[in-house]
C-alpha cells in the first residue's frame, strides 16, 4: 500500500515546505484542490520539479469538461489526477482518455456519493486507475462520523480504492487490512507538531 499526503493548504510556499519535510516517507504528494484554486496549475509543475522522484496527485475534482481539464494537470507534470464519481459518464471517459494520451492516471473521487461502493463499481469500468472512497472535511465534522464507513465502503466495492478521511496511525492498518491500494493522510501529518515524524510514524506502520 502507498502512503499520499494530501497537502491541503493554501499557499505554494506552504506546501514546498510540507513536502520537502515529508518527501522521504510518502509515495505521492497530493496537491489539494484549494492549493491548485489559489496558486493555479503551476503549482503542480513547481512540486513535480521539487520532488521529480515522487508521484504527483492533482486533486482538481474535476466534475465537466474532463479531457480538458485533465490534459491540463497532466501537461503540468501531475501523474494521477481526479475526476468526480458523481460526474456524467462522459465526463469521466473523457478525463480517462487524456490520462491514455499522456500515460498517467484518472482517480475518481467519490466524496459526495451517496452509494460508494456501487458508483466505484462503475466507474472502475470506464477506466479510472482507482477510486478514491473519500468522506471530505464537513462530512468528517459530522457528529458520529467513523472512518470505518469509507473502509467498509471501499472494501465491499471489490475494485482497486484508496481510502480518505481521517487516516491517521490509529487507523492505518485497518485501511491497509482492507485491501486498500493507497491511505490519504491529510491532517494527521500536516497538523502534527512534527509532519516529518507523523509521515515517518504512518510509514512505519505499513507491512509490507
Amino acid at each position: 500500500m502507498k502512503l499520499q499526503v494530501a497537502m491541503d493548504v493554501a499557499t505554494l510556499d506552504e506546501a514546498l515546505a510540507l513536502s520537502r519535510q515529508v518527501a522521504d516517507y510518502v509515495d505521492i504528494i497530493e496537491l489539494g484542490t484549494p492549493l491548485i484554486k489559489h496558486e493555479g496549475i503551476a503549482a503542480v509543475s513547481a512540486i513535480k520539479a521539487a520532488h521529480p522522484e515522487k508521484e504527483v496527485f492533482a486533486d482538481m475534482k474535476t466534475a465537466d469538461a474532463g479531457e480538458l481539464e485533465a490534459g491540463i494537470a497532466f501537461a503540468a507534470g501531475a501523474d494521477y489526477v481526479t475526476v468526480m464519481g458523481a460526474a456524467d459518464d462522459d465526463t469521466i471517459r473523457g478525463a480517462v482518455k487524456s490520462a491514455q494520451e499522456y500515460g498517467r492516471q484518472i482517480v475518481a473521487d467519490m466524496i459526495t456519493v451517496k452509494d460508494r461502493a456501487e458508483r466505484a463499481r462503475a466507474v472502475t469500468e470506464l477506466g479510472v486507475a482507482f477510486c478514491e472512497i473519500h468522506a471530505g472535511l464537513d462530512e468528517q465534522a459530522q457528529e458520529g462520523y467513523s472512518i470505518q464507513t469509507v473502509i467498509d465502503d471501499g472494501k465491499a466495492s471489490g475494485v482497486p480504492f484508496s481510502i480518505a478521511g481521517g487516516v491517521n496511525i490509529d487507523s492505518i492498518r485497518d485501511v491497509q487490512a482492507a485491501g486498500a491500494t493507497v491511505a490519504v493522510a491529510g491532517g494527521a501529518i500536516r497538523n502534527a507538531d512534527d509532519p516529518a515524524a507523523a509521515a515517518k510514524e504512518l510509514r512505519g506502520a505499513i507491512t509490507s
